[in-house]
């Protein structure tokens, strides 16, 4: 199988770099084909801006969705862009790898999305009627492959369990999970998480490296975050909102993934 890693940590060095050492050498032991876009190595251009669209109207103001549609659909991507998008079909499955700053992923990472999913590509893709709304949240252009977080956090564990203090790391992590991954198709496993990791010592180290090469190993095992799907019946279209009888009484992101007797109800 074909793996794409991309890497966001600028110190080669860290937890973090020994970690996608580690995930390089266990997917190609395992006989898998890994590349790997190590942003901060790439000196990653993270803004997204009129410079993305290498011939433009100079007359018209700058408009993020007309102007990345545009370059899509004209091949007027920066080979920047361009080579990504190759990477992301080259792949069966990515790995989205980062510590998580200020609650989110570095801002490196963010950009690497926002100009690489270009309208057409990531999103924008597929009929707008009143029976679909695009092909998004199960569907798109990345349908069929797997995608996978792994994350570093300074926390404990129990910082980020269901009352801690810095909300439960599925809440922090449900806009990347759901909004980055599923949105344009990708079939979402649980993440990868190392908690407090300035506590890391050689035996706490080995411990992380073991649980992760048997994430590696079962990548293609693995079950998917079970979302709802967008366009099979479990919302309304094209109010996009969840039918009134699955999950009744629940809001927030926690209703939009299925619990498993609701699974078959979500079909009808």
């Amino acid at each position: 199988m074909h793996v794409l890693l991309v890497y966001a940590h600028p110190e080669s060095k860290s937890l973090n770099g020994a970690l996608k050492d580690f995930t390089v050498k266990r997917l190609e032991a395992a006989g898998h084909t890994v590349q790997v876009s190590d942003l901060y190595a790439m000196q990653w251009k993270a803004a997204l801006d009129a410079d993305d669209v290498l011939e433009r109207k100079d007359s018209e103001p700058f408009h993020p969705e007309r102007d990345s549609k545009y370059a899509f659909e004209n091949g007027l991507q920066t080979p920047d862009i361009a080579l990504e998008q190759d990477k992301l079909r080259w792949a069966d499955a990515v790995i989205l790898q980062f510590p998580l700053w200020w609650f989110s992923m570095p801002a490196i990472l963010k950009g690497w999305v926002e100009r690489v999913y270009a309208y057409g590509f990531g999103y924008g893709v597929g009929e707008h009627s009143d029976t679909r709304w695009g092909n998004r949240y199960g569907e798109g252009t990345l349908a069929g492959k797997r995608a996978m977080l792994m994350v570093t956090a300074g926390g404990w564990e129990s910082h980020y369990g269901p009352r801690g203090i810095n909300g439960p790391i599925d809440d922090l992590l449900f806009p990347i999970q759901h909004g980055i991954l599923y949105y344009p198709g990708f079939d979402v496993l649980p993440p990868f998480v190392v908690y407090r990791v300035s506590r890391t010592d050689e035996a706490r180290f080995s411990n992380i490296r073991d649980a992760l090469g048997q994430r590696l190993d079962d990548l293609w095992k693995t079950q998917p975050i079970p979302f709802y799907p967008q366009n099979t019946g479990a919302y309304d279209i094209p109010e996009c909102t969840l039918r009134a009888d699955i999950a009744p009484g629940e809001v927030g992101f926690a209703a939009h993934v299925a619990q498993p007797a609701l699974r078959i109800a979500a079909k009808g």
